[in-house]
């Protein structure tokens, strides 16, 4: 029985987490309230226990040093509301175990309530039913058992969070309509079960080989063949360690190495954690990278991938696609947060200076927005995340980020970020005037989606069934309806019209434009005098998205 937790087995519970985690991943995605394509809990969760895993060094013993490299690695890479959450809980149980080299239960437990207690207040309107009360219930009750091992521990702690998971729908009504257990309060639950794995040898490590290529697809090599031209450079991501022999990693300033490496590439993003610095660049010559980098410590992890592999495969997720960074440090600048090539261009044109690619069922982690705040150069940055599922990962990266005063406009959808960039005025006299200004623009708007749904569900004591085409807004279902047209249609005749003036529709990659003309065709026979907007998005998830303002 495991009396005392060190670093070496620390790695190990979380690696294993991290394995069982990815082997459950499409069950958590399939706990979605919203019988639409867009489940994606399980990925976030995962992307970020991975972004932990990864930041170990696979050298160190201490209890602190271990946990605290993987909370730091998730910090950057959480993603999603219940990604950043893991990370806040992961960070608040570092610092649980901060000074320790070892911890018997008694400690792990102390430190897995600070780590609750650290997610609680990372969040500003905690909401019971989520994976904070499942994370809450289950080390209040673990602690309480006095266990005499960490197997012990454990177990109490699994029993309990299940418990409390098979009643999260009588807290949240959503959960209860739609059928399912909170999908973040399951991961959680595969989490620990995984650690607890790690004590018995369930789990055969060298059976796994965790990366984030096998959460998406392989990569197509076949999209760079001998005749390819390579226009887009590599991605090249490192894990130095410092060598003092080399240099003081104490007094060992970060810029040394951003300042050189902005000199041969782009998207130029650097921590350093102790002795340990992470790196990534675009470049054409990643050996220089090597070179250079190498004059001061040696590498722990080395990954170079050919971007234009990544830019033609569709399943590769890249940190952000953008404009151009700007030369000159200005006053104000905008990160925006879509995806479609159409809605893209359309935010780019009214202003956003990086667009992260992202949203709905891909949520970008904390690091790319990080990498998006360098590009843009501007004393504040205002950030649309247009998704209520993004918006904690804007902050994390905004309370993470020095270089500028991060300002994260909570805009929840396509429509109210579209309405506070039409508002920006570049010339406003103060960062405070235009925030409240861009807040005041996302009022009134209404956004509603076309979807359609990939299983039997009861929604608002309504049956809607697999194959069945969905309007909703916000959270409230409006319509449903066996074709597409029809469902948007109707959505159409459920909306309000006679109060707004213009209405903007945006066909995604599914929509024929043949059906597009005939949708403005209704809008405009039936509701004469507005203004019509038709824009050829290409989003996935959404058939259609109408804007009202």
């Amino acid at each position: 029985m495991t009396k005392t937790t060190d670093g070496s087995l620390l790695a190990n519970m979380l690696h294993a987490a991290a394995i069982n985690l990815r082997t459950h991943k499409q069950a958590i995605n399939n706990l979605n309230v919203f019988p639409i394509p867009d489940g994606d809990t399980g990925d976030n969760m995962l992307l970020t226990m991975m972004g932990g895993v990864d930041a170990i060094d696979c050298g160190e013993t201490s209890v602190c040093e271990v946990s605290r490299q993987a909370a730091n690695g998730m910090l950057l890479s959480a993603r999603g509301n219940s990604g950043v959450i893991l990370s806040q809980l992961f960070d608040g149980i570092a610092e649980g175990l901060d000074g320790l080299d070892s911890a018997d239960n008694v400690q792990i437990a102390n430190a897995m309530r600070c780590g609750v207690q650290h997610a609680y207040s990372a969040v500003m309107e905690p909401t019971e039913g989520t994976i904070l009360t499942v994370a809450r219930c289950g080390s209040e009750y673990a602690a309480e058992q006095t266990p005499q091992n960490l197997e012990e521990y454990l177990d109490n702690f699994l029993a309990e969070a299940k418990h409390t998971l098979d009643r999260t729908p009588e807290m949240l009504p959503v959960l209860k309509n739609a059928g399912v257990v909170d999908s973040g309060g399951a991961g959680l639950v595969y989490i620990i079960e995984g650690m607890r794995k790690a004590l018995t040898g369930e789990i055969n490590f060298d059976e796994y080989k965790l990366s984030a290529e096998q959460i998406t697809q392989d990569i197509d090599l076949d999209l760079f063949t001998e005749d390819s031209i390579l226009e887009y450079g590599y991605c090249t991501e490192l894990l130095l360690r410092l060598q003092k022999s080399k240099t003081n990693p104490e007094r060992f300033e970060v810029s040394t190495i951003t300042e050189y490496l902005k000199k041969i590439g782009d998207s130029v993003v650097a921590f350093k954690t102790g002795s340990i610095v992470k790196i990534h660049v675009h470049t054409m010559t990643p050996d220089k990278v090597l070179g250079f980098c190498q004059m001061y410590g040696e590498f722990l992890k080395i990954k170079i991938e050919n971007m234009s592999l990544q830019h033609n495969n569709a399943a590769i997720e890249e940190i952000p696609v953008s404009v151009s960074p700007r030369p000159t440090r200005r006053r104000y600048g905008v990160v925006a947060v879509c995806s479609g090539e159409g809605i893209k261009k359309l935010f780019a044109e009214r202003g956003a200076d990086v667009i992260v690619d992202g949203g709905q069922s891909m949520n970008p982690s904390a690091e790319e927005f990080l990498i998006a705040f360098r590009q843009i150069n501007a004393d504040t940055v205002f950030v649309l995340p247009n998704n209520a599922n993004v918006i904690l990962s804007a902050k994390q990266a905004a309370s993470l980020y020095s270089g500028a005063d991060v300002r994260v406009v909570e805009s929840k959808t396509i429509g109210e970020g579209y309405a506070a960039l039409s508002m920006l005025d570049p010339n406003a006299d103060s960062a405070d005037q235009l925030t409240e200004e861009l807040r005041n623009a996302m009022r009134g708007v209404v956004t509603a989606e076309i979807s359609k749904c990939v299983r039997d569900a009861d929604m608002q004591q309504t049956k809607v069934h697999m194959g069945d085409y969905i309007g909703f807004s916000g959270k409230e279902l409006l319509t449903t309806a066996d074709n597409r047209f029809d469902a948007l249609c109707a959505t159409v005749d459920k909306l309000d019209f006679a109060k707004y003036d213009i209405c903007i529709l945006i066909r995604g990659a599914g929509a024929s434009s043949e059906e597009a003309a005939k949708a403005e065709e209704y809008i405009r026979t039936q509701y004469p005098g507005k203004e019509l907007y038709a824009i050829d998005g290409m989003q996935e998830v959404y058939e259609y998205i109408l804007i009202l303002e």
